[in-house]
């Protein structure tokens, strides 16, 4: 009766010269076919089976309450029908087959063209895919094959979720049998932002990882005592470099193992006992790191899982309702519930009690059987998910893993591990240019091995090269195997200086950072992303993969090569973008922007450049810059350039918890114009409260390139110096919520 009275409002529409009207909701159902409008510019598309359609999770679609409310559909004749939203134009032919070239076609306008997709268009690679992550670059010296993102230059990307795992339940099981096709169409033409913002939609948007995540790392696959430990983060600060987690690698448990598959020439590649023999009290060694805001990572292989010769065997295997004397022990089952569930309390759980903040999840890439056992997903992506949902059990704390990349949806899951590569300047070079495309695909935030694993020389050069890399990325994380330490002290005198000048720098502009990384969990752009991002309409974004964006007000290029001269003075190409000015960081330098420049740098000397009219939101060194917060703020504004009012965030929080998800966090905004003459400078009222937030906090704001003769009207008892060029405005101890506001009179005249 519906459908006949569906069929009579058709017609008579037609009929009057209406031919536009609501034919049902989102999503649009036909028979076997079902339409689901997302975003503006995301559509997934389903033929089941008698019309038995999905609605489970799989590890990719995850939000399955999304959809978009304002597009509208048109009847143009008895089976054709038009569904419009701002971003594209869905012609679909109600014939009631699979979706092919003659019965659904997607138009949109990408670059000022109109484009026409289908699903021809998808059944081959596209060379005009701009890439995205890898998995791991374990072993690779140099270049190799990246995997697709979802940003290309042809305007769309094609997710064919056919066939995959579903989660029911909470729990991995096996696809859809009704199921033909499960596309996601991805439109955007050049506007590559509102791409990513779809996939957080569908996907899951990229939550807040813990603050000391993007601190400073250690790491060495060596082993070290407990008092080795304690040396370490003792020399750290003996020697003037901050330090934020230790990563203790695998030898921290024992290697007695009897059976199992094991790895790398032995069997105790997987383990959850401590060694005596190297840590006779870890619970105490770990105490100590807590009381100094030390986090600790601990490394793990899962893949034989609990056997035997661990301390937990016997209370795992009743937990299981095994006998331990006499039952066989379980293999390593990441499909059966019970098992995990259980190991999950054994292996992890005790070592959580007594102070691992987090797991290194370093098992991912297993040849001996990479899947889950009877599904289609491998074990990447689903231990990711059970890691990083067991690390919030307890505590209301933040999810928190280290692990390797596992493909769209790992976002969910940060950070991410780029794995074993090997030391050379080519590896550097590309290793900066995957960190730049690798947000294409959703993976923000790389931990790398900086200075490179294996085939580690003591190149003193490439090392603090590096180390300026790591130094303005996602995390400055060390990490090496085989004879050569990564400590930074114990290299050449003038690459001690040089490293600890970008560690420094890096605590300097951590508030910086963490705004950005909040940024990225608000619109799922890129912390370090590539230049077409956000400059899609030029040419020359697509052609300068030795330079990124991190955040929106730093271009970074990183030296990836030998330099000449006592100084090791290198040259690197640095493009800046149209009718824009930027300024070097160190020399103040403006650069005009439709050029591209050789800049020379020191070795002691990063290339990266601010734009003008910004506001970068900086603070004093500070060894912990991970679990501090801002007793004094430093504002740093370049020049500017227009007279356009320029607005900056600091973005705050506790750093550890969830809070963040209800509201418990702080914004404040820092306005800058450059008018008539005058430049007004406001430093915003904070907006919201957090746990541990301070009330009063020291201002300062840094004004490189300012004239001497600038006359400067700023707040009482404010103090005014000026250094190397830069002039200081200090206004000691004010509240947080009262607005501060400077005026300066011909500030670059």
């Amino acid at each position: 009766m519906e459908s006949r009275l569906i069929k009579l409002v058709s017609a008579l529409c037609l009929l009057v010269g209406v031919s536009s009207f609501s034919l049902n909701a989102n999503p649009y159902v036909f028979e076997n076919v079902r339409i689901t409008v997302i975003t503006e510019g995301l559509v997934r598309m389903e033929y089941a089976v008698d019309g038995k359609f999905n609605d489970d999770r799989t590890m990719f679609a995850w939000n399955r309450d999304r959809l978009y409310k304002d597009c509208t559909i048109e009847k143009v004749d008895s089976i054709k029908y038009i569904i419009r939203t701002p971003k594209m134009e869905i012609t679909y032919i109600a014939d009631n087959y699979p979706f092919g070239i003659f019965n659904m076609n997607v138009a949109f306008d990408n670059a000022g063209k109109r484009t026409v997709w289908n699903t021809r268009k998808s059944a081959f690679p596209s060379p005009n895919n701009l890439r995205g992550a890898v998995s791991t670059l374990d072993n690779v010296n140099g270049r190799c094959v990246l995997d697709e993102g979802i940003i290309s230059r042809d305007g769309f990307y094609l997710v064919n979720d056919t066939g995959k795992d579903r989660i029911v339940d909470g729990w991995i099981t096996g696809p859809s049998e009704n199921h033909i096709q499960d596309y996601y169409l991805f439109v955007y033409g050049d506007d590559y932002k509102s791409a990513l913002k779809s996939l957080g939609e569908i996907s899951g948007y990229a939550p807040m990882s813990r603050k000391y995540m993007h601190g400073v790392w250690y790491c060495r696959f060596f082993k070290y005592t407990e008092d080795d430990f304690r040396q370490l983060a003792k020399e750290y600060n003996d020697n003037d470099f901050p330090l934020d987690v230790m990563a203790i690698d695998m030898d921290w448990h024992t290697m007695d193992a009897k059976i199992g598959s094991g790895h790398g020439g032995r069997k105790s590649w997987t383990g959850y006992t401590w060694n005596p023999k190297y840590f006779q009290n870890p619970e105490k060694l770990l105490a100590e790191f807590e009381r100094d805001s030390i986090a600790v990572t601990m490394n793990d292989h899962p893949a034989d899982g609990i056997r035997p010769h661990e301390a937990v065997y016997g209370e795992f295997m009743k937990s299981l309702g095994l006998d331990p004397a006499t039952d066989r022990t379980p293999l390593f089952d990441a499909s059966d519930r019970k098992y995990m569930e259980a190991f999950l309390e054994h292996a992890l759980t005790p070592h959580n009690k007594i102070g691992n903040d987090f797991w290194w999840l370093d098992w991912q890439q297993n040849y001996i059987y990479p899947y889950v056992p009877g599904t289609h997903t491998k074990h990447t992506d689903w231990l990711n998910h059970l890691y990083f949902t067991h690390s919030m059990k307890d505590n209301n704390l933040r999810g928190n893993l280290y692990s390797r990349w596992g493909g769209l949806g790992t976002q969910r899951y940060p950070i991410q591990f780029s794995g074993d590569v090997h030391a050379s300047w080519e590896s550097l070079a590309f290793q900066v240019e995957m960190t730049a495309s690798s947000g294409n695909a959703g993976c923000f935030f790389w931990a790398h091995d900086i200075g490179g694993h294996y085939n580690v020389t003591r190149d003193s050069e490439l090392y603090v090269r590096w180390t300026q890399f790591g130094a303005l990325s996602s995390t400055l994380r060390v990490h090496s195997a085989g004879p050569v330490d990564r400590r930074p002290w114990l290299w050449d005198d003038w690459a001690i200086d040089a490293m600890r000048k970008a560690y420094h720098l890096r605590s300097e502009l951590f508030p910086y950072i963490y705004t950005s990384v909040r940024q990225t969990h608000e619109t799922m752009v890129p912390l370090t992303r590539a230049m077409y991002i956000d400059y899609p309409s030029s040419e020359k974004s697509y052609s300068s993969p030795g330079q990124y964006l991190l955040g929106d007000n730093i271009i970074v290029a990183p030296v990836a090569s030998v330099g000449t001269g006592a100084d090791r003075v290198a040259t690197v190409k640095v493009w800046i973008p149209d009718g824009e000015k930027w300024y070097g960081y160190y020399d103040g330098k403006c650069y005009d922007g439709g050029q591209e420049y050789e800049v020379k740098a020191a070795i002691d000397q990063i290339p990266f450049f601010i734009r003008g009219g910004a506001v970068l939101p900086m603070q004093p060194y500070t060894r912990r810059m991970g679990t501090s917060q801002i007793e004094t703020l430093r504002c740093r504004l370049y020049p500017s350039y227009n007279e356009d009012q320029t607005i900056t965030m600091l973005y705050e929080d506790d750093g550890l918890t969830r809070e963040y998800e209800t509201g418990a966090f702080a914004k404040t905004f820092v306005t800058s114009q450059y008018q008539n003459g005058v430049l007004t400078v406001k430093i915003n009222p904070t907006e919201g409260t957090f746990a541990g937030q301070p009330e009063t906090r020291t201002l300062v704001l840094e004004l490189p390139g300012l004239s001497e003769h600038a006359v400067i009207k700023a707040p009482r008892k404010s103090k005014i110096e000026r250094k190397d060029g830069v002039t200081y405005v200090t206004m000691l101890k004010k509240g947080i919520r009262e607005a501060q506001i400077i005026k300066i009179t011909n500030p670059y005249r």
